[in-house]
């Protein structure tokens, strides 16, 4: 396929079948289920919708994930509703001027080995559901988990009260998750989230609405991410569905009457009139978009921080996606990093099935650490891009224009070459079974840690 090339696979032939229980038919748990099946396990995924609807906006697919989804054998299916995207435009809010640029499609691919694209949250995750069923995951939807095991053994309870039971849990139920919930419990860890002081926008303006502006139409048929820094904020904007629809991401200060522990990382209806009026000073570029948003078409995102967990695995039930790590927006990576989950937990259940605990100790050894790191870049990429104009601003601006001209540093982190390096060009699948020794020998040293203070409690 175009823009793919992977000579690594994963050798599927577990020594023990396994019973997979899946919480939740989210992106994280269909790339588990769809993998872990294609491994020889049985996989049951427990869905409380009745119906699995196609929600959301874009989302960036990077390099990191979309390796993973072809070796999953669904890429080719993807990519028919990716736009991969030529470069990123970073500009000023105030003139719309260009302080830099990040040249993205075809080089990212040249250079990792998978392309970078944006999709429709919706379409990725209909063409997951679509192959998982073809690969027989057994989905079950309207089956809501209200708890798993008070021992942390593989089975779980569901509303109705009927026990399901398996040799693995996972939970990917998202940031509600009723699982993460009870880990924290376990552990007598208050888990609470903390204001970032930042909300979302976001808002899909179908080609329609803008076939008679000239401006507009051209951002729509290019493959080019627009990014507007300004006080307080910044907006992300890219064509999806194939050039018929632009979607914009608008972030801005958060209400200071909002209960964020109640609304956190959660959708809600806006208010169209507070958008614009806390953009009404944005080049007339912005305004112009933002023309085409109707009455009731705005939805509020709510951006809380959550404390990392002390763990995302007991005995045999392990967290992953949103459950374990609820990413921010400011690196467009939680799409990505949920799918690296999947890929780890085949990875881990395939070398180490005999042995659930070990596989599960792989799983965090090599998941958690990283999937942090991502999570603590958002607070200085979100500082860098909503700086007030004055002296950091300038240099920040200074940096960018400098990043351009072949510096590697980039306050924008999404777009700073060493980080790109980082996220992208880390073969987390591969990593996990080359590196084994070394993940084992650590996992081990953990769960002995984890035995000697149980001994002294």
């Amino acid at each position: 396929m175009e823009y793919y090339r992977d000579t690594w696979k994963l050798d599927n032939k577990p020594e023990k079948r396994l019973k997979v229980v899946i919480v939740g038919a989210g992106i994280a748990g269909l790339v588990a289920g769809l993998g872990l099946k294609q491994s020889g396990h049985d996989v049951v995924v427990l869905e409380q919708a009745q119906e699995i609807a196609e929600v959301g906006a874009g989302i960036q697919m990077a390099p990191n994930n979309m390796r993973i989804l072809g070796r999953l054998g669904v890429l080719p299916e993807v990519v028919k509703y990716c736009n991969f995207m030529e470069k990123n435009s970073l500009r000023r809010w105030k003139d719309n001027s260009e302080l830099g640029i990040a040249p993205l499609m075809p080089s990212i691919a040249e250079l990792y080995g998978a392309p970078l694209g944006v999709i429709h949250r919706g379409d990725l995750q209909r063409v997951l559901l679509q192959c998982a069923k073809a690969s027989d995951v057994d989905i079950r939807t309207g089956h809501k988990v209200v708890r798993v095991d008070e021992n942390f053994e593989a089975r779980v309870q569901l509303v109705s009260g009927e026990w399901i039971e398996g040799d693995v849990v996972v939970a990917a139920d998202g940031i509600k998750s009723s699982v993460r919930a009870q880990i924290a419990a376990h552990h007598s860890y208050k888990d609470h989230s903390t204001s970032t002081g930042d909300s979302a926008y976001r808002i899909m303006i179908p080609k329609e609405k803008l076939e008679h502006d000239e401006y507009a139409l051209k951002l729509l048929k290019e493959n080019v991410g627009m990014r507007w820094m300004g006080p307080g904020g910044h907006i992300m904007a890219y064509p999806v569905k194939n050039n018929t629809v632009y979607n914009i991401v608008l972030l801005h200060p958060q209400k200071e009457d909002l209960d964020s522990h109640e609304a956190a990382s959660w959708t809600r209806k806006g208010d169209k009139q507070e958008m614009l009026d806390f953009y009404r000073d944005w080049c007339p570029e912005v305004q112009n978009l933002l023309s085409y948003v109707p009455d009731g078409d705005v939805m509020e995102w709510t951006l809380n921080s959550h404390n990392p967990l002390p763990s995302w695995v007991e005995n045999r039930v392990v967290l992953i996606g949103d459950a374990s790590h609820p990413m921010l927006p400011y690196v467009a990576q939680g799409a990505a990093q949920a799918i690296e989950d999947g890929g780890v937990l085949q990875c881990v259940l395939t070398k180490s099935s005999a042995d659930i605990p070990l596989a599960l100790a792989v799983f965090q050894s090599v998941r958690k650490a990283r999937a942090e790191a991502v999570q603590g870049s958002a607070a200085a990429t979100r500082k860098a891009l909503h700086l007030p104009d004055g002296p950091e601003q300038q240099e920040r601006d200074r940096k960018i224009m400098d990043a351009g001209k072949g510096s590697s540093e980039n306050p924008d982190l999404w777009a700073d070459k060493t980080f790109q390096e980082f996220i992208w060009g880390t073969d987390v699948m591969r990593e996990t079974i080359v590196r084994w020794p070394e993940h084992k020998a650590r996992a081990e040293g953990s769960h002995l840690h984890n035995l000697v203070a149980v001994a002294h409690l």
